[in-house]
């Protein structure tokens, strides 16, 4: 599998968090640039988490992954540091009227990234593969709870650093994150990521860009 680089994407979402840059909280277009360049060259690691069928993750095949919990791996890249956990999904589900259907979509990943010298607060990201439908949002479920992420073509993220506090504090609770999209096309995805090492993960992702 391959995963595309979204420069685009980044810049755009920079824009909407300019306002809370002056802050602290806010993430400049050069972490974005960044953010596209660490994607790029982890896309042979990241292959290594998406699951098979059977559960069983494919062969491994980047040098910059520095840590496995479960279902998660943790990489770091950059200089400023950036560090992230990163999943695939458990188990994927496609329909379109309400029925099954098959589609090809592109890498399907869940992140939690933390950057050097900017905070204990991991930044949410999804993908999925495919391109979102315009002004639609993407619901994340975590046991009784929803949260929403907001599109930019095939990316989809949490409208500001508080929101990514929320998700990841019920992502550590929780078992199970079930991420429902729209596409462009109309086909509805319901995508479930196992929980199971998220806090390893993540707290190991916060260690190294902390050091």
């Amino acid at each position: 599998m391959t995963l595309a680089g979204k420069p685009a994407a980044c810049q755009t979402k920079a824009l909407r968090r300019k306002g809370m840059a002056a802050s602290g909280q806010g993430y400049s277009l050069e972490a974005s640039g960044q953010m596209a360049a660490w994607i790029k060259r982890s896309v042979a690691g990241l292959a290594a988490v998406m699951l098979t069928t059977g559960g069983a993750a494919l062969a491994q095949e980047s040098t910059n992954r520095v840590a496995v919990q479960t279902a998660w791996s943790v990489f770091v890249d950059g200089n400023p540091r950036e560090c992230w956990a990163v999943s695939a999904p458990s188990e994927t589900v496609n329909t379109r009227g309400g029925q099954p259907v098959s589609v090809r979509r592109g890498d399907i990943l869940l992140f939690a990234t933390y950057r050097q010298g900017q905070g204990a607060t991991a930044e949410v990201s999804f993908t999925g593969g495919y391109p979102f439908a315009e002004g639609s949002t993407v619901d994340v479920t975590i046991g009784s709870d929803t949260y929403q992420l907001f599109v930019d073509g095939q990316w989809a993220w949490a409208a500001s650093p508080e929101d990514d506090a929320r998700i990841l504090a019920a992502m550590r609770r929780g078992q199970n994150a079930v991420l429902t999209a729209r596409s462009s096309r109309g086909t509805t995805t319901r995508d479930t990521f196992s929980l199971f090492g998220v806090t390893a993960a993540t707290d190991e992702a916060q260690r190294r860009c902390n050091e």
